[in-house]
């Protein structure tokens, strides 16, 4: 179960640099960390802490890396 709970992680925060500015990063980090999170969360009976944990982290993740280190397209919003 652990190893699940590493690899839905490791996998949000992967996908947190959507977009190409600092904002639209980590709106969307947030969001694909609030997901992974809450379903980790949900594994130990924690989704709401696990939601706040994995929206933190997405957010950070997705203001702080560079567009040119993880590019999967303009955000959904601006197409």
């Amino acid at each position: 179960m652990r190893l699940s709970v590493g690899i839905l992680f490791a996998a949000a925060l992967a996908l947190a640099g959507c977009g190409t500015t600092t904002t639209d990063r980590a709106v969307t980090g947030a969001g694909i960390g609030a997901a992974g999170g809450a379903v980790a969360g949900a594994l130990v009976g924690a989704p709401l802490i696990g939601a706040a944990a994995g929206g933190a982290v997405g957010a950070t993740v997705g203001a702080v890396t560079n567009p040119n280190d993880v590019y999967l397209g303009k955000p959904v919003w601006k197409q």
